[in-house]
C-alpha cells in the first residue's frame, strides 16, 4: 500500500477514536440538569432535593418526588467558596441527604492535557517521514532519481513516427542496430556509442526521435528533465546522477534520456564568483558516470538541448557525447511530409493540396505544422463543416504568422487610410523589386498588435542571402513611411517598427556580415562574461573613428533604400492609390490580386511564376506515424520580411 495512503488511514483512525471516546463522555453526562446556584437554593427551601454529593465547589445530587423535575434526574451546581458554611446547615434543615467526596478530575481530560504536546509531536514527525519517502522503506530518500521507466503497454513511438528529419533518423538508426545486434559491431572491434546529444531549435522533434530510438530498439529507457536534479538540498544533485546510473546499470542495455540538459551542463564558472555550487556538483558526477574510473557497459546516455553553446566543453568531448545530431528545421520536402504525416486523422477536402501548404510555410518546424494543421481542423469544426478545406488552412496559416484578426479594434477612417496606403507602400515596393519575396497578402484588418500586414513568402527556402536580398528587405521597409509621406498631410508612428528594423538589418551589414565600404571586417567582439553564465554581451572593440564611420554607413544605406522606395513609388503613383482604395474597400488583398492591378494599369506581369511541386519522399509518407509530439514556439525565417506596423505610440 502506498505510504501516504497508509498515514491517511491512520490519521482517519485516530480522528474516529478521539469522537467516540468525546461522545462517551458526553453521554454520561447528558441525564444531569444545570442549576444555577440560585434555583438550587430554592429547590433546597421547598424540600425537592433528595440527595447531594459535595466535590469541593460542585455539588452534584438527585431530585424527590413532585417537583417540576424528575426524580431519577440528576443536577449539578457550582457553590461560592464564601457559602460553604452555610450550605450545610441549609441542607440539614431540609433532610437532605449528604455525601462529601475529594474533588477528582476526569482521567481522560488528565491524559490528553497531559499527553496532546508529545502525541501530537510524534503524530507529525511519523507523517513528514512517511511524506518524504519515495518508496523502497527509506526514510529521507532525496537522493533516489525522478527518472520515469517508459511502460512497455505505452503508446510505442518508432521511426515510422518521425517524418522531415531523415538524417538525423539516419545517424540514430545505427545505435538502434547496435542495441540489437552488439556482436555484428564487437567483433569488428566497434565500441556502443556513450552519449548521443541532440541539438536543434525547439519544436524540431528531439524528444519525439529519443522516444522513437526507444520504440526500435525495444529497451528500458528512462526519461527524467535536466531540472529534475537540482534541489534545494546540498548534494542532492550528484545523488540522483548516481542512482540514475545504477538503475542504468540494472537494466542494462538501456537508453537514459535527459531533456533540457543545459539546465546542469552549463558551462563550469558560471556562477557568481566562479564559486563551487550545487549546479557545478551535480555536472561533475555526471563527467564521472559517464566516462569516469566505472564502465556503463550497455547505458547509452541521450541528451537533448537548444542551447549547446553553453554546454560544458568536458561534456562535449568523445568518451562522453560521442555523437552530435543536427536536428534541424525541415526543408519543403520535409515539411510535406511532416503534413502528410499529422493530416492522416483528418478528413481532407478534394481541394487540399499539401504541397502548396508546405511551400508557403517556410521556416516552420514539426511543432508548427502540427499547430498549423490543428487550427485548420477547428477553423473547419467552427464552421460546421464535415471536412477540412483548403480555405481552413490558408485561414490558419494567416492566423499563425500574422496573428488573430481583432474585428472589434475600430479604427478612425483617417486611421484606416493611412494605414491602407502604408500597406500599399510596402506591397508595391515589393513588386517592382528584382530580388524580393513574391507577395503573400496584404491586409487592413488589425492583427496581434499591428494596425496592418504585409506579407511575403519565399519561393523556396534560403539558408544564406545576398547583399541585394538584403538591400531590397530595407527597401520594402521603407516603403511604408515614404507612402505615407507622398499621399498624407503628416507623417504618422505607424513606420516606427519598420525603421527599427531596417536600421538593424543595416547594422548588421556592416558590422556582422561585411556587406560595406569598410570592408570585410567585424566590428563589435562578443564576449562571454563569467558571472552571466555564457549569455552573450557585446563591447565595442573599435575606435571612435570607426563608430563615426560606422553610423555613417548605416545612414548612407538605410538613406539610399529610402530614394529607391520613394522613385519606385513616385513612378507608380497612380497604382498606389488604385491599391490603397481596394484595400480601403475589401480590407485584404491576396498576393495575385496585387499583381493583377499592376498588370492591368501598367501591363507588367510581374506575378512569379509557380514553381514546380515538390517531389514526395517515401520514407516520409509510406508508413504515416501514430503521435507526434508538438513542442516549442514558431520562430520566423529571417529572410521573411513580415511588416506589422504597431499601435501608434503614446510618447
Amino acid at each position: 500500500m502506498n505510504p501516504t495512503v497508509r498515514t491517511l488511514i491512520l490519521w482517519i483512525a485516530i480522528f474516529v477514536v478521539v469522537i467516540v471516546l468525546w461522545n462517551t463522555f458526553q453521554a454520561g453526562r447528558s441525564n444531569q440538569q444545570e442549576l444555577i446556584f440560585t434555583e438550587f437554593i430554592e429547590e433546597v427551601s421547598d424540600g425537592r432535593v433528595a440527595e447531594v454529593t459535595i466535590r469541593g465547589q460542585q455539588v452534584t445530587g438527585t431530585f424527590r418526588e413532585g417537583g417540576q423535575y424528575n426524580k431519577d434526574q440528576q443536577f449539578s451546581t457550582n457553590v461560592p467558596p464564601d457559602y460553604n458554611s452555610e450550605l450545610i446547615p441549609a441542607l440539614m434543615e431540609s433532610n437532605v441527604r449528604i455525601n462529601v467526596e475529594e474533588p477528582k478530575e476526569n482521567p481522560l481530560l488528565q491524559f490528553l492535557f497531559g499527553w496532546a504536546p508529545l502525541l501530537l509531536i510524534i503524530g507529525l514527525w511519523v507523517f513528514f517521514m512517511r511524506q518524504m519517502q519515495t518508496g523502497g522503506n527509506k526514510a529521507l530518500s532525496f537522493g533516489k532519481s525522478r527518472a520515469k521507466l517508459l511502460s512497455a503497454s505505452g503508446k510505442k513511438v518508432t521511426f515510422a513516427d518521425v517524418a522531415g528529419i531523415e538524417e538525423a533518423k539516419e545517424e540514430l538508426s545505427e545505435i538502434v542496430e547496435f542495441l540489437r545486434e552488439p556482436q555484428k559491431f564487437q567483433k569488428l572491434g566497434g565500441k556502443i556509442p556513450k552519449g548521443v546529444l541532440l541539438m536543434g531549435p525547439p519544436g524540431t522533434g528531439k524528444t519525439l526521435l529519443a522516444r522513437a530510438i526507444a520504440g526500435e530498439a525495444n529497451v528500458p529507457f528512462f526519461s527524467i528533465s535536466g531540472s529534475d536534479f537540482v534541489e534545494m538540498f546540498v548534494g542532492v544533485g550528484a545523488s540522483r546522477v548516481r542512482d540514475l546510473f545504477d538503475q542504468g546499470k540494472k537494466n542494462a542495455p538501456c537508453l537514459i534520456f535527459i531533456d533540457e540538459i543545459d539546465a546542469v551542463g552549463r558551462h563550469r564558472g558560471a556562477g557568481l564568483g566562479g564559486g563551487h555550487d550545487e549546479r557545478e556538483q551535480t555536472l561533475n558526477q555526471l563527467l564521472v558516470e559517464m566516462d569516469g574510473f566505472e564502465s556503463n557497459e550497455g547505458v547509452i546516455l541521450i541528451a537533448a538541448t537548444n542551447r549547446p553553446d553553453v554546454l560544458d566543453p568536458a561534456l562535449l568531448r568523445p568518451g562522453r557525447f560521442d555523437r552530435r545530431v543536427v536536428v534541424d528545421r525541415p526543408d519543403i520536402n520535409g515539411r510535406f511530409g511532416i503534413l502528410k504525416v499529422h493530416t492522416r486523422e483528418i478528413p481532407l477536402h478534394s481541394d487540399v493540396e499539401l504541397e502548396v501548404i508546405a511551400r508557403g510555410t517556410p521556416g516552420f518546424a514539426g511543432a508548427d505544422l502540427a499547430n498549423l494543421v490543428n487550427e485548420a481542423a477547428l477553423i473547419a469544426a467552427r464552421r460546421n463543416k464535415k471536412k477540412v478545406g483548403m480555405d481552413d488552412f490558408e485561414y490558419a496559416k494567416d492566423k499563425v504568422l500574422m496573428g488573430v484578426e481583432r474585428k472589434t479594434l475600430m479604427l478612425t477612417d483617417d486611421e484606416k487610410r493611412v494605414t491602407a496606403f502604408h500597406e500599399a507602400g510596402h506591397a508595391l515596393v515589393a513588386a517592382f523589386s528584382d530580388n524580393a519575396d513574391p507577395l503573400h497578402k496584404v491586409t487592413i484588418i488589425p492583427r496581434g498588435r499591428a494596425l496592418g500586414v504585409t506579407m511575403q513568402l519565399p519561393e523556396e527556402d534560403k539558408h544564406s542571402y545576398k547583399k541585394s536580398y538584403v538591400e531590397t528587405q530595407i527597401r520594402v521597409l521603407m516603403g511604408g513611411r515614404v507612402a505615407e509621406e507622398l499621399t498624407q498631410d503628416d507623417i504618422t508612428t505607424g513606420a516606427g517598427n519598420d525603421i527599427e528594423r531596417a536600421t538593424d538589418m543595416a547594422h548588421k551589414m556592416i558590422c556582422e556580415w561585411g556587406m560595406s565600404e569598410l570592408g570585410p571586417l567585424s566590428f563589435g567582439k562578443k564576449e562571454e562574461p563569467v558571472f552571466l553564465g555564457r549569455d552573450y554581451a557585446q563591447r565595442s572593440d573599435y575606435s571612435e573613428e570607426t563608430a563615426i564611420r560606422i553610423d555613417r554607413q548605416v545612414e548612407a544605406i538605410v538613406n539610399d533604400a529610402y530614394e529607391q522606395a520613394r522613385t519606385i513609388l513616385t513612378e507608380h503613383r497612380a497604382v498606389l492609390d488604385r491599391i490603397a482604395e481596394e484595400l480601403l474597400e475589401v480590407e485584404s488583398l491576396d498576393g495575385s490580386e496585387v499583381y493583377d492591378v499592376i498588370k492591368e494599369m501598367t501591363g507588367q506581369d510581374l506575378k512569379p511564376q509557380r514553381p514546380p511541386r515538390p517531389e514526395p519522399d517515401v520514407r516520409q509518407v509510406d508508413e504515416p506515424p501514430r503521435e507526434i509530439e508538438p513542442a516549442g514556439e514558431p520562430k520566423p525565417q529571417p529572410g521573411i520580411p513580415v511588416n506589422p506596423d504597431p499601435l501608434p505610440s503614446t510618447e
